[in-house]
C-alpha cells in the first residue's frame, strides 16, 4: 500500500543535511587514508581498531538481509532498539504539540523516550488478557497522534498480540505502527516484516540481545520501508554501531545452528519452570508466554522479590505495573539456575508464610 512519509517528518527534518563523514566520501578498504584525523600507527590492543567503522554497517546488513529475507536497504542498525525508538521521536514527533500512543502494560522506553523529547504519551490499557482494544486506540487519535508503539510478544506479560488487531490499526491509522519484536525468536508467530510490502507506514524492530545472545553488544534491528530507513539514517550519529560490534555479530551470524539450539533449550527451560511452578499451591497465575520470561502472580509478590534477592536471585518485579498486580517477571535460565529458583522459592513460603 502506497504511503507518504512526508507529512508525518517534523518540517525541519525534510530537509536536513545530516552530517557526512570521511567514510561517506570512500567506502574502500585499500588506500592511504589521510581523511579522518586517525592514529595511523594502530590501536594500544593487538587488534586493529584504528580507524572508524562502516556508518552504514554494509557488510553486516548483507548477511541480516539473508536470514531476515528483507532487502538491506530496509534495515537500519542502532545501539540497541533503543536508539530507533529514539530517532523516531526525533524524525516524526514535534515537542510539545504531537502525541503517542501506548499500550499498557508494555516496554517502559517507550515513555521514557517521549518523556525526553517531550512528546504526550495517550495510554490506551492492554486487556485484563494483554490484548488491544483497537477501538479504543483509534478513537485516542488526533491529528497529532504521530506513533503507535505495539509490543508482541508483550513485555512484561510475554503474549503474542492478535494480528488482526495490529493489522486493523495498521489499515486504519494514518500515522507509524511500531512493531517491537524482540522476543519474536521464541513465538511461534511470523514476524510483521512480512506485512512491510503491503505498509509504508510499518517499522518492526528486533534485536540481538534475546535469542542471540548478545545483549553486551547493544545492537538492535529495525526493518521497514527504504524511505523511512534512509529518513533514520539522516539523523543518526555517524557511527552508531563500532567496529567491534559488527565484527563480533558478522562472525555470530554464521552460528544461526548454535542460535536455533539455544532457543530450543530455552523454550524447554520455559516449559520446565512453568511446569514446576504449576505444582506450587501459593501460585496463583502463570501467564501465556512467547517470549524467554514467564509473568508469575503470587501472594506477597514484592516481599517475596525481595527475599529472592537475599537468595541473590534476582527476578523483575512488576507487582506495581498496571494489570500485573503482584506479579514477578522470571526469566529463563539454565537447568541449574532455575533449580535453585524454585528451591528458593519454595523456602521463602515455607519461612515466611508457613506454606
Amino acid at each position: 500500500m502506497k504511503f507518504d512519509l512526508t507529512p508525518l517528518l517534523r518540517p525541519h527534518i525534510i530537509n536536513l543535511l545530516p552530517y557526512t563523514s570521511a567514510r561517506d566520501e570512500y567506502t574502500g578498504k585499500e588506500g592511504i587514508f589521510l581523511d579522518a584525523n586517525e592514529n595511523p600507527y594502530g590501536s594500544v590492543t593487538d587488534a586493529d581498531h584504528n580507524r572508524y567503522p562502516d556508518p552504514y554497517q554494509l557488510d553486516l546488513k548483507e548477511e541480516i538481509a539473508k536470514i531476515k529475507r528483507v532487502k538491506p536497504s530496509q534495515i537500519f542498525l542502532g545501539n540497541g532498539s533503543d536508539e530507533a525508538i529514539d530517532l523516531l521521536f526525533r524524525a516524526f514527533c514535534n515537542p510539545g504539540k504531537d502525541n503517542v500512543i501506548l499500550l499498557p502494560p508494555t516496554y517502559g522506553m517507550y515513555e521514557v523516550s517521549a518523556g525526553i523529547n517531550d512528546v504526550e504519551t495517550r495510554k490506551i490499557p492492554l486487556t485484563p488478557d494483554f490484548q488491544l482494544q483497537p477501538d479504543l486506540i483509534l478513537k485516542a487519535v488526533d491529528e497529532n497522534t504521530k506513533i503507535i508503539f505495539v509490543c508482541s510478544p508483550n513485555n512484561p506479560s510475554g503474549n503474542k498480540v492478535n494480528r488482526e488487531d495490529i493489522l486493523r490499526l495498521l489499515r486504519e491509522f494514518k500515522g507509524l505502527v511500531v512493531v517491537d519484536e524482540a522476543y519474536i525468536d521464541f513465538s511461534d508467530e511470523p514476524s510483521f516484516t512480512t506485512h512491510m510490502g503491503e505498509f509504508g507506514n510499518l517499522l518492526v524492530m528486533q534485536t540481538f540481545s534475546k535469542a542471540w545472545g548478545l545483549a553486551s553488544l547493544r545492537l538492535g534491528m529495525a526493518f521497514a520501508s527504504k524511505k523511512m530507513i534512509k529518513i533514520l539514517n539522516r539523523i543518526k550519529p555517524p557511527y552508531n554501531i563500532s567496529g567491534l560490534t559488527q565484527e563480533t555479530v558478522l562472525a555470530a551470524i554464521q552460528k544461526v545452528d548454535k542460535v536455533n539450539a539455544m532457543i530450543a533449550d530455552i523454550l524447554q527451560e520455559r516449559e520446565y519452570l512453568r511446569a514446576e511452578m504449576s505444582k506450587l499451591d501459593f501460585v496463583q497465575k502463570i501467564h501465556p508466554s512467547h517470549a524467554n520470561f514467564l509473568l508469575v502472580q503470587i501472594p506477597n509478590a514484592s516481599h517475596v522479590y525481595d527475599d529472592l534477592i537475599e537468595e541473590k536471585i534476582i527476578v523483575r518485579n512488576r507487582s506495581k505495573v498496571q494489570l500485573c498486580e503482584e506479579c514477578l517477571r522470571i526469566s529463563v535460565g539454565t537447568r541449574t539456575e532455575n533449580e535453585a529458583f524454585i528451591k528458593a522459592l519454595k523456602k521463602i513460603y515455607t519461612e515466611s508464610f508457613n506454606l
